[in-house]
């Protein structure tokens, strides 16, 4: 018999918020990683995107995690042991593991976006190249998908009802964390002058990104039983309408056109979406 909390968590809006930021700059990262290794030369204007992209928004991570803690500037002992000052890593706790991911990514993402922005203003190719650069971005990538899939995993190892009654959240949240970051990172292109062929790219792969996250939301309820339908009480109708919405109508616009107004409004509805998805995953197990 599994054994919850006796209180929910009470994680409320500075957790959703970092949820949602946190898959979207770990995911526009690996994006970004992905078109600079397995891209052509059109694509290194958007991977250089990507990378000026990812920082700014992980910068916001810390401080949503900092304000969520009651008492702000307590925020170093989760990283530093208050008696000893050495390192305080707990690899048995997936908070602590989850503080030293969001740390070591944010190397990543700041030296990629010293590089993005140096050559963006110079106009020459990034000062890494070669095996070293390759390496690089492939360990950053790797460490903005953990991140984009770890909030997810961080729910289901919890000892809270219906959230460690799944497992399918830590992967639900990275596919969803991918679909919100290249609708991110699309829809900043086509504000721009980008190659077609880039945004081209950045459509299919958020097409197979919905495609996935829809397999995995029914994965979801059916790995949660009978204890799904506190996920359906009314309250939370409006929030899976804009799931809905903000899977269903971009996968039928991605499939039917490619024309620039409504590639950009699928984008949208696709960053809606992923908020409400965390909202209703977030709210609906604490109530």
């Amino acid at each position: 018999m599994i054994e919850h909390f006796v209180t929910p968590p009470q994680w409320e809006w500075y957790i959703v918020w970092y949820f949602f930021l946190g898959g979207i700059a770990g995911g526009v990262y690996a994006l970004g990683a992905i078109l600079r290794l397995m891209g052509d030369e059109r694509d290194a204007p958007v991977a250089r995107l990507a990378f000026l992209l990812s920082l700014p928004v992980l910068a916001v991570c810390p401080v949503l995690l900092t304000l969520d803690l009651g008492r702000p500037l307590r925020f170093w002992h989760m990283m530093i042991d208050s008696r000893t000052f050495g390192l305080n890593f707990k690899y048995w706790s997936p908070m602590s593991v989850g503080v030293w991911v969001l740390l070591i990514f944010s190397v990543f993402a700041f030296v990629s976006f010293l590089e993005a922005l140096a050559s963006l203003r110079s106009g020459r190719p990034p000062f890494l190249r070669g095996g070293l650069a390759r390496a690089f971005v492939t360990v950053g990538a790797v460490f903005g998908l953990f991140l984009a899939g770890y909030t997810g995993v961080l729910l289901s190892v919890s000892n809270q009802p219906i959230w460690s009654d799944t497992w399918a959240l830590g992967a639900l949240f990275l596919a969803s964390g991918l679909s919100v970051a290249a609708a991110t990172l699309s829809l900043v292109t086509r504000l721009g002058r980008h190659e077609q062929s880039s945004e081209a790219k950045l459509t299919r792969a958020d097409r197979y990104f919905i495609i996935l996250e829809l397999a995995l939301l029914v994965v979801f309820f059916v790995s949660l039983g009978a204890a799904g339908s506190r996920f359906l009480a009314p309250r939370w109708v409006a929030l899976w309408v804009a799931v809905l919405i903000g899977t269903l109508v971009p996968l039928a616009l991605h499939l039917s056109t490619q024309r620039r107004v409504p590639a950009m409004l699928a984008a949208v509805l696709t960053l809606v979406g992923g908020l409400a998805l965390r909202m209703v995953v977030v709210f609906g197990a604490q109530m």
